[in-house]
C-alpha cells in the first residue's frame, strides 16, 4: 500500500506522436486523485526511466500506437531494474496485439489495456495492484 497519493508517470515511448489517449488517461487518473506526470511524446526508454527515477513514481503507464512495443518496452524494464525500481507497477495501453500480451506480461508489464478499455477499469486495476481503495469510495 502506498502512502500519500499514487504517483503515475504517463509516457509515450518511441516516435508515435498520437497522444490524445494518453492525455485522456492522464486526466482521468488526476481526477481520481492520483498525481500524474506526463512526459509528452517521443520519449526514449532512457528518458522514461530517468523521469520515473526523478519523480519517484509508483506507476508507469506506457501508451503506444506505433507497434514498437516489443522493441521499446524491454529497454524500459531493463532500465528500471538497473536502477532498483522493480517495485514500480508497469501498465501499457494502445494498439498492442493479443499475441504480444503474454510476452509483455512475462517481462513485467502487469496490465495491458487496448481500445475500448474504460478509464474506470484502468483506475481500478492500478488501485487494486497497489492495494488502494478507489478514491470515490474513501
Amino acid at each position: 500500500m502506498t502512502t500519500g497519493a499514487i504517483r503515475v508517470l504517463v509516457a509515450k515511448p518511441g516516435l508515435d506522436g498520437h497522444d490524445r489517449g494518453a492525455k485522456i488517461i492522464a486526466r482521468a487518473l488526476r481526477d481520481d486523485g492520483m498525481e500524474v506526470i506526463y512526459t509528452g511524446i517521443r520519449q526514449t526508454p532512457e528518458m522514461i526511466v530517468e523521469a520515473a527515477l526523478q519523480e519517484d513514481v509508483n506507476v508507469i503507464g506506457l501508451s503506444i500506437l506505433s507497434g514498437a512495443h516489443m522493441q521499446l518496452f524491454p529497454k524500459i524494464v531493463e532500465g528500471l531494474s538497473e536502477n532498483g525500481m522493480d517495485d514500480v507497477l508497469l501498465v501499457a495501453g494502445g494498439i498492442i496485439p493479443q499475441d504480444d500480451r503474454d510476452a509483455l506480461e512475462e517481462m513485467g508489464i502487469r496490465g495491458v489495456f487496448g481500445p475500448g478499455t474504460t478509464t474506470g477499469e484502468i483506475i481500478a486495476f492500478i488501485r487494486e495492484e497497489l492495494g488502494e481503495e478507489a478514491a470515490s469510495e474513501q
